[in-house]
């Protein structure tokens, strides 16, 4: 994954936290990080602004790739559908722009960047920070974003290797 520009998302219906990552061999480079921040609005318009913005960041920033984590299991049906569809808003972002799409877990983002499955959110601003020599720990959803584009940036190699293998034999 030498010269890959990852945009990494962290989907939420009020705050998607994104992150602009560029991966040259084993450097990672921030590039720009931040947060889509939706407005009190009927949630279908709220999806419309995830959209629009990630849109922009896509448009301004470049990338290659899309990262995004996974759906888990919330306790609360409602919050893991009003998820689910932001992070369809986030990828249909992605696909309308002809990104393609990479999907993680948060314990396979949490294991490639803390070193486990179950570290938690200041373990992981922590871990970020230091990675990518960040000279302030961003805020948590930027952060995660962060997060993900580095598990893409590690483990997404890794994947593509993996797939040449297979179609090769090697």
């Amino acid at each position: 994954m030498s010269g890959l520009r990852i945009l990494g998302v962290d989907p939420g219906s009020r705050i998607t936290g994104y992150a602009l990552l560029d991966v040259d061999g084993q450097r990672l480079a921030a590039v720009d990080y931040g947060v889509v921040r939706t407005t009190d609005s009927p949630f279908a318009e709220r999806l419309g602004e995830i959209f629009s913005g990630l849109s922009e960041v896509i448009a301004q920033g470049r990338p290659a790739c899309l990262a995004i984590e996974n759906v888990f299991v919330h306790r609360n049906a409602g919050s893991a559908l009003k998820l689910g569809q932001a992070r369809g808003a986030a990828i249909c972002a992605a696909v309308q722009a002809g990104l393609p799409v990479s999907e993680y877990s948060p314990s396979e983002i949490k294991q490639a960047v803390v070193g486990t499955g179950r570290a938690d959110k200041a373990q992981v601003q922590h871990m970020v920070s230091a990675l990518l020599g960040l000279k302030a720990q961003p805020r948590a959803d930027a952060a995660d974003a962060l997060a993900v584009a580095v598990c893409h940036g590690h483990v997404g190699a890794t994947r593509a290797r993996m797939r040449i293998e297979q179609r090769t034999g090697r």
